[in-house]
């Protein structure tokens, strides 16, 4: 094969090596065409190479959307418990935005919320008077709380029956203040004065309270500047003026009630049949 010689060379290469002034535009090949040849080989270097793993065009967003299905089934089907409206509880979640605590500080507060509801709620049920255990009363016992309201307040059965009747009569909270009061009184200890007039003063005194009694503004303003140091006696002018409503208006008709004669005329027959 004859060879060229350094010129012609010098000119071949100076040709080759000079900037393409003409742009082809390519223009992309057909989905078709490309799938229909990608199992074609390669002649590469006097050898073939196979082009193994070549997905055809267009199954890229197939094969994404499928991922993103699949990716969305995925945390529904590995959840336990989550078949039913009723295994709702067990995978409830808190939305605390203190990430470290693992949502502890929540729980260690409304522990102790809640214990201190449970022990206020018992200085309410137990020291607090909201029943008296006594026996039944006698015929002369009886008949003697016809003769004063005083009478009628000294016993502890009396006191029973009365309440009974303000009870049909929606004012059955002055006598409980009233008995709130007396149990006060017998308070010596620093600590449980303090906590009893603040129950007491929630329940029977506060405006806010479903059970408030009925006091003026005198005795309100008196009490008001009191609970700063309650003592055992800060609610008794509140205390008599409770005594004196029900003495005058709700003790008369208690006299006079179906309840007060029907107890008369079973204690009558029963000391007939004594």
């Amino acid at each position: 094969m004859p060879r060229l010689s350094p010129d012609n060379q010098e000119d071949l290469q100076k040709h080759f090596s000079r900037p393409s002034t003409q742009i082809q535009f390519l223009l992309p090949p057909r989905a078709e065409d490309y799938n229909a040849n990608i199992h074609q080989t390669v002649e590469n270097e006097g050898g073939t190479m196979a082009r193994h793993n070549v997905k055809p065009m267009g199954s890229e967003p197939m094969e994404m959307r499928k991922r993103q299905v699949c990716a969305a089934q995925g945390p529904a089907a590995s959840a336990p418990g989550q078949h039913g409206v009723g295994n709702r509880g067990s995978n409830a979640r808190c939305f605390c935005w203190c990430c470290c605590c693992s949502c502890s500080c929540l729980t260690v507060r409304n522990q102790e919320e809640q214990r201190v509801r449970n022990a206020s709620y018992e200085l309410r049920t137990e020291d607090l008077p909201t029943c008296e255990e006594s026996p039944g009363p006698t015929l002369q016992e009886a008949s003697a709380w016809a003769q004063s309201f005083d009478a009628l307040m000294l016993t502890a059965a009396g006191r029973n029956a009365f309440r009974e009747f303000l009870r049909t009569e929606f004012s059955e909270e002055n006598m409980l203040f009233w008995m709130a009061c007396e149990e006060l009184k017998k308070e010596a200890h620093k600590t449980m004065i303090e906590e009893k007039a603040r129950i007491i003063y929630e329940d029977y005194v506060s405006i806010l309270s479903p059970k408030e009694v009925s006091l003026d503004s005198r005795v309100r303003e008196t009490i008001n500047r009191s609970m700063a140091e309650p003592s055992p006696h800060i609610f008794d002018d509140a205390q008599l003026q409770i005594y004196t409503l029900m003495h005058r208006d709700s003790y008369p008709r208690f006299m006079n009630s179906a309840l007060y004669k029907d107890l008369l005329r079973s204690l009558s027959e029963k000391a007939v049949e004594a």
